[in-house]
């Protein structure tokens, strides 16, 4: 047994595993649209993923501080001048100092092509929140069957009904949507689907009012979208948003309107959520 190859062997295998886990988290789909429909890869969750990723890229770690030390002398000879005298600031060193603070200048001040690497992987996920559709709000797997109804508006005692009738077993409204789907087999999205026909349809207003808090998907819906959902002035809109210093075209989702204007995608829906409280 040779505890050096070993160090460089686990290093190596460690490397490979991390870059296959975070190819994968980068294409994966955000995190609420991952929970709601019970993304999977290979069998594992997102979560799973994240959680893999995080424990090789420990070991990684750890078998990098291992290796640094089995290999000292040879990073020190990196680091010597021509006259052999240690010295930190090489040439070398100066290079893969730059390079390695051109990459992470780069992604703060969004400069492509690392900007675009962002907006790639941004892009992906929003096509699979298109494509396994978004839950009704945040981390609504997590509520009990009694508040989730409540929250969507279905009635109770008809949603409990059609879970019967589909043969879903569950003890009381009290559980949780993800404990009773995980429990039948279901994703979370696929028992909301069965509930669905108990919505309270008469109560419901014909545009919903503006919300306290951003919906979920509301960052790649384009201010026409949002005007149309709302029931906003599209034009009294984009005016109150020009007044205000903003550079806008309706045809701009939430996301691209905010990076145009230096802004976070938060910020911009305040600030739509005060013109509209004000109007």
């Amino acid at each position: 047994m040779n505890i050096r190859k070993i160090t460089s062997l686990t290093m190596l295998i460690s490397f490979v595993f991390c870059i296959v886990s975070s190819v994968i988290l980068y294409i994966a789909p955000h995190g609420r649209v991952a929970y709601w429909s019970d993304w999977r890869l290979w069998g594992l969750t997102k979560t799973q993923w994240s959680e893999l990723h995080l424990n090789l890229g420990l070991l990684l770690v750890l078998v990098g501080f291992l290796h640094l030390y089995y290999n000292w002398s040879v990073i020190t000879a990196y680091l010597k001048s021509k006259a052999r005298q240690l010295k930190v600031f090489t040439l070398n060193f100066n290079i893969a100092l730059v390079l390695t603070l051109l990459v992470g200048m780069g992604t703060y001040f969004q400069i492509p092509p690392l900007s675009t690497i962002l907006t790639v992987g941004g892009a992906i996920k929003d096509a699979a929140s298109i494509k396994y559709g978004e839950p009704p709000y945040g981390h609504a797997e997590l509520s009990s069957l009694k508040m989730f109804a409540k929250k969507v508006d279905l009635d109770l005692g008809i949603s409990i009904d059609l879970l019967h009738q589909a043969d879903i077993h569950f003890t009381s409204d009290k559980q949780t949507i993800l404990a009773i789907a995980t429990e039948n087999n279901l994703t979370p999205k696929q028992l909301f689907e069965i509930m669905q026909p108990a919505t309270q349809t008469q109560s419901i207003p014909e545009h919903a009012a503006f919300p306290d808090s951003p919906p979920p998907g509301f960052g790649r819906k384009t201010l026409a979208e949002i005007s149309t959902e709302f029931n906003l002035n599209l034009p009294d809109l984009l005016q109150a948003l020009s007044q205000r210093g903003l550079q806008v075209k309706q045809t701009q989702s939430i996301k691209e309107i905010a990076a145009d204007n230096d802004m976070e995608p938060m910020a911009l829906f305040e600030i739509i959520r005060d013109i509209v409280n004000a109007s």
